[in-house]
């Protein structure tokens, strides 16, 4: 390929390498909108906080936070022992599910 022919393409590259980086910008500003919205610290280049927020209704709203994910995480402990035991009754044999329920019933009749 020659000069002369280089130079036909030259517009084409220039108006491409203009494109690629318009886009680029046009998502960063994008991505920063969508973090802005969704409430996320903005950061600067090396990752410190450009405007941290910190305030008392920030640090309330944490603690409810905290609070909510420690109930929800004893929620699913519980919900966790249930399935294990639905999943031992469906898997189990016929024959010990009703040994257990006759012993069960003996120990009622025991107690009464």
């Amino acid at each position: 390929m020659n000069g002369s022919e280089f130079l036909e393409f030259l517009p084409w590259i220039i108006g491409g390498g203009m494109l690629v980086s318009l886009a680029g910008v046009i998502g960063w500003v994008q991505t920063t909108k969508l973090k802005i919205n969704a409430g996320y610290p903005l950061e600067g280049m090396w990752g410190q906080s450009l405007h941290p927020k910190r305030d008392a209704q920030t640090d309330q709203r944490v603690a409810l936070l905290t609070q909510e994910n420690a109930a929800l995480q004893a929620e699913i402990g519980s919900v966790k022992d249930r399935l294990a035991n639905v999943e031992r009754i469906v898997t189990d044999s016929g024959f010990q599910l009703t040994h257990e329920i006759d012993r069960l019933r003996i120990e009622k009749e025991k107690v009464q």
